[in-house]
């Protein structure tokens, strides 16, 4: 028994029903050390390990740390922080000996007060603010990765080659150590508390697809976080190699995440995007959230796509977004509207985003841009159905482009004021500080492709 912590107990707040729980839980599984998890702005996973005697102190006061330690995540007037676990995050690692739990935390200031620059905080207080609107975030992810031949040693000191474990395809039947792989990942969620709905292999060899089933954004995002350090974990123990880089070969599919997203009453946790007589069955609720992401989407693209290697999956085509469109069939929009079966199928899907970005920045600026929407009742445009950046070019001023480059997209993140306010002004200097330190950098490597091509006839 290793899943998510059940709160309810007679009589108790659930503060301390859930503390308890978690440690009578660590007890039965004989746990021995707890890894106490947290995300950087970036999207790193970090965290520090406590032996699991330690546990009872740790649920009740959170554990100090140097903050200042963590590159971008604290100045050092800010080093002093605590990370104080969810209690409801705590689960057994399967793959782990000697046994070792893992629960998420938050991180808070010595005065007991949220750390403003908290990944995990900024997703917490968006849904705050759509709570107050009388909504709930409710989002699911289709999580796409590579898995390889680990690289073997070359003689000449030169990285070998990457090898896609197999050469099959979309919804082919995956060979056996992928479909172990798979399966073992989807037992290893589901102990985490998370369901998965599907596994399938992708469009091209070696490409693989998880996807997450609907839940909560706070644990849709957790989910993400778990399956990536999941996938790495049993990928490198199977001696396979495995990446979640956004264009990992130059002539395959890129790498993306796509989130379908709806937001539920509050009070009767009906679909706000469901009516019944409207077109597309999509009711103005969601037409104006849809909208309000289109406004922004050129201001989101850094922190939904947030590395170089990320604008050359973002070049259209192979169903990956070039242009701030949304449609009904052409999986190449930047926001698709799935066929509904019912109400509660009524979804909107985003497909931008790709597996580098953090997913609770992410998140959080993509329900606050809807929310924008909503707020100001912004028209939804008609849906464009054409395919490519190519496709588009003689007629640029029908659709605008996503950004091509990251340097672009720094540029437009820092003039789209709705997703700098959903960031809040510390992630906002950190996470641009970093990126434009990745930007600067690229521009000033010099590549092998351009060796070649320019030594001799330069």
């Amino acid at each position: 028994m290793n899943g998510p912590v059940d709160l309810s107990s007679a009589g108790k707040p659930d503060s301390d029903a859930a503390r308890e729980r978690v440690e009578r839980l660590a007890a039965e599984r004989g746990v021995e050390f707890v890894h106490l998890q947290f995300i950087d702005i970036p999207g790193a996973i970090k965290g520090l390990s406590i032996p699991v005697d330690r546990l009872p102190a740790c649920l009740a006061e959170g554990v100090w740390f140097d903050g200042s330690s963590v590159e971008g995540l604290a100045r050092l007037a800010e080093s002093d922080l605590y990370l104080r676990p969810d209690p409801r995050t705590f689960a057994v690692i399967p793959w782990e000996t000697p046994t070792t739990a893992r629960v998420v935390c938050d991180l808070f200031t010595p005065g007991h007060e949220p750390f403003p620059a908290d990944p995990r905080y900024i997703l917490k207080r968006a849904l705050a603010d759509a709570a107050e609107m009388g909504f709930a975030y409710r989002v699911g992810a289709e999580v796409e990765f590579y898995l390889f031949e680990e690289r073997e040693a070359r003689g000449d000191g030169r990285e070998a080659p990457l090898v896609p474990l197999d050469a099959r395809s979309y919804f082919e039947l995956p060979g056996e150590r992928a479909a172990s792989l798979c399966h073992e990942v989807v037992r290893a969620l589901r102990g985490f508390g998370y369901q998965v709905s599907a596994t399938h292999h992708e469009v091209s060899p070696g490409q693989y697809e998880v996807d997450l089933a609907e839940d909560d954004a706070l644990r849709a995002a957790d989910a993400i976080v778990a399956l990536k350090l999941t996938v790495r974990a049993l990928a490198n123990r199977a001696g396979l190699l495995p990446t979640f880089m956004p264009k990992p070969i130059e002539r395959a599919s890129g790498t993306g995440v796509h989130l379908t997203q709806r937001l539920a009453d509050l009070a009767s946790g009906e679909n706000r995007f469901f009516d019944a007589v409207a077109e597309h069955r999509l009711s103005s609720t969601g037409q104006s959230f849809i909208a309000g992401q289109l406004a922004h989407a050129r201001g989101m693209c850094a922190v939904l796509a947030p590395l170089v290697n990320s604008y050359k999956r973002l070049l259209g085509g192979d169903e990956a977004p070039a242009h701030v469109t949304w449609a009904k069939v052409n999986r190449g929009a930047f926001i698709r509207l799935p066929e509904a079966t019912g109400p509660d199928a009524t979804v909107v899907e985003v497909r931008a985003p790709d597996p580098s970005c953090n997913p609770y920045l992410a998140l959080a600026v993509l329900l606050q841009c809807g929310l924008d929407g909503i707020r100001n009742q912004l028209a939804l445009p008609p849906p464009t159905e054409h395919v490519g950046r190519q496709e588009a070019s003689a007629n640029e001023s029908a659709v605008d482009l996503l950004p091509s480059t990251l340097g672009e997209a720094l540029e437009e993140v820092g003039w789209d004021m709705t997703v700098r306010s959903a960031l809040g002004q510390p992630v906002f200097e950190r996470f641009s500080a970093a990126k434009e330190g990745e930007w600067l950098a690229y521009r000033h490597h010099i590549s092998d492709w351009e060796l070649e091509a320019y030594l001799e006839s330069a």
